[in-house]
């Protein structure tokens, strides 16, 4: 509504109408269709079809008679191996080292550092692979449509090296010679703690915080549980949440509510800061955090390898 200014002059009172400012039309966001998630979908599937062929159940159980490979009829050469060898319906320990799962060993002795990396797309089992793809859609492709490829991108690869990082570490604190880790649960966690971070810096635009910040709690919550469970690598799942939650303030910054790009604000408009101060504190803190965890990581590791370097040539 326009605003009325009351004047007195000659001849009696008079009024001076200013119009209301012209409505602003910034152009409506375009669709996004993921296409990233997707793709990992469908590596991490074709990947895993490769593994069992690698595998190959039936010709490494032709001299055992008291165990069969599951489903050895229909699926031949891609069969599972037996429940007490595997009970995820998948393939054996020594397939998934081959195909470049994460061993401590493997990485302090002979340099596989690749591992760290590899491991993300490996899984132990169709029951695993069903269950993080699951949470991989469910999650990364709202992600991936809200913030681009190109942030979800160094997200789940970032988020994967720090529970990579993480299992490592713990393996080399117990003493936990042997085991073979592979799954792209960190990097899914990584993405719940980055939902978490990116609920907490972009504040403003929600509508209803309370809500959103107590379901994704009880999401988050129900996740870690799921470490409890013997045999899955709690420690990666830590790792990946915690890196996630330090990169989502770093990657999945939005403006604050109401800011306006300058070229659709019209004339006399006065433009809101991109940014709250305290997303850019948040920015700062989260990337410091990040560095310092990642090189004290990879110190302790590069130390053992000395170490173990030192009693080799003692012996």
């Amino acid at each position: 509504m326009g605003k009325r200014d009351l004047e007195t002059g000659i001849g009696g009172t008079f009024y001076h109408y200013t119009p209301p400012p012209p409505p602003i039309h910034p152009p409506p966001r375009e669709p996004y269709l993921s296409w990233l998630v997707p793709l990992i979908f469908i590596i991490d599937v074709a990947l895993f079809a490769l593994t069992m062929y690698e595998n190959n159940c039936p010709e490494t159980l032709v001299d055992d008679p008291d165990h069969h490979c599951i489903f050895q009829e229909k699926l031949g050469r891609f069969s599972f191996e037996p429940f007490n060898r595997n009970p995820l319906l998948g393939p054996t320990t020594s397939t998934l080292q081959k195909m470049g799962g994460l061993r401590l060993e493997l990485i302090l002795q002979n340099g596989e550092w690749w591992r760290l990396f590899s491991c993300l797309w490996l899984h132990a089992g169709a029951v695993h692979l069903i269950a993080n793809m699951i949470s991989l859609l469910f999650m990364g492709i709202r992600v991936e449509e809200e913030f681009g490829f190109w942030r979800v991108g160094p997200l789940f690869v970032l988020s994967g090296l720090g529970g990579s990082l993480m299992s490592c570490l713990h393996a080399l604190r117990h003493q936990k010679i042997g085991v073979v880790s592979v799954g792209a649960s960190g990097a899914l966690f990584g993405l719940l703690g980055a939902m978490l971070s990116e609920l907490i810096t972009n504040w403003t635009i929600y509508a209803n915080k309370c809500s959103a910040i107590s379901s994704l709690m009880v999401v988050i919550a129900l996740n870690l549980a799921v470490g409890l469970i013997p045999g899955v690598d709690s420690s990666a799942h830590i790792g990946g949440f915690v890196s996630g939650f330090l990169l989502g303030f770093v990657l999945l910054m939005r403006p604050q509510f109401g800011y306006v790009n300058s070229k659709y604000l019209p004339p006399g408009y006065k433009q809101k800061s991109r940014h709250k101060c305290y997303q850019y504190f948040f920015l700062i803190l989260a990337l410091i955090a990040l560095i310092i965890l990642y090189v004290c990581g990879f110190t302790e590791l590069f130390k053992s390898i000395d170490l173990e370097k030192s009693e080799l040539a003692l012996g």
